[in-house]
């Protein structure tokens, strides 16, 4: 298995192009789109079939998608990307009712369809804020997957465990709407502070080796996407955490 690295997570990268020739050394050959490499998907296109790279998946903007989908649809065939997850919500648009979460749930199940019909997966990416209990008890993970039933989801594990939830059994939960996994960690508390409490993949506290098993039982087809919100090292972040994942790829191996 070979994990994908979350662009964004290179973003402090002064070279977007020039970080892709180094990226196989470190045994990354796939990488997960964000709207910082998009304004010139050819050229971008081009340097990673200079370097063997592919893009399985990307993230974009529920508002940029529904402003204008076709432009999205070119910028997703021009870089080869199968799988498409709106990844985040602004705190002025976030509901905090069960109808507004089911409204936005409808959004994305509609824009779901129109990339199902050009045979791309569609889903969410959740963060925390998903998993904060509304005030009439609901979860809103809960109802916008319910609300849309035909898209995937993409579960940030570590954002499940900083919203206060057991990530495995959200796992389980939805183990068929599973598509694709953000692998990252958690910093021991009051430490990394300068990187908002992340660390490099195996030198925090959440337990992958049991995660990556749940995952592996939930489905053998997922995306599993290297990610950090805030390196302070970018490319020392991902080299060690491509090496980590390795280690645990193969102590999950049954």
């Amino acid at each position: 298995m070979t994990p994908a690295l979350q662009l964004y997570s290179m973003r402090d990268c002064a070279d977007q192009i020039a970080l892709l020739a180094q990226l196989p050394a470190m045994g990354i050959t796939r990488v997960e789109g964000y709207g910082g490499v998009y304004s010139d998907p050819a050229a971008y296109r081009s340097a990673m079939d200079a370097n063997g790279i592919s893009m399985p998946s990307g993230h974009m903007g529920l508002d940029d998608i529904e402003a204008d989908f076709d432009t999205t649809m070119g910028i997703i065939e021009t870089l080869g990307i199968t799988h498409v997850f709106a990844p985040y919500l602004e705190e002025k648009d976030r509901p905090d009712t069960v109808s507004g979460w089911a409204a936005l749930g409808q959004r994305l199940n509609a824009v779901g369809q129109k990339y199902t019909a050009c045979g791309i997966t569609f889903g969410w990416h959740n963060h925390d804020f998903e998993f904060v209990t509304l005030a009439c008890g609901s979860t809103p993970m809960d109802i916008l997957l319910d609300a849309a039933p035909d898209i995937a989801w993409e579960a940030d594990l570590a954002w499940i465990v900083r919203g206060g939830r057991d990530p495995s059994d959200y796992v389980q939960r939805y183990a068929d709407r599973l598509s694709a996994i953000h692998v990252k960690d958690i910093a021991m508390a009051g430490t990394n502070l300068d990187e908002d409490g992340w660390s490099d993949l195996g030198a925090g506290t959440m337990d992958w080796t049991a995660l990556l098993q749940a995952c592996r039982s939930a489905s053998g087809d997922l995306i599993y996407a290297l990610e950090h919100d805030k390196p302070g090292d970018p490319v020392g972040y991902a080299s060690r955490s491509a090496a980590a994942f390795k280690n645990l790829w193969r102590s999950t191996n049954d």
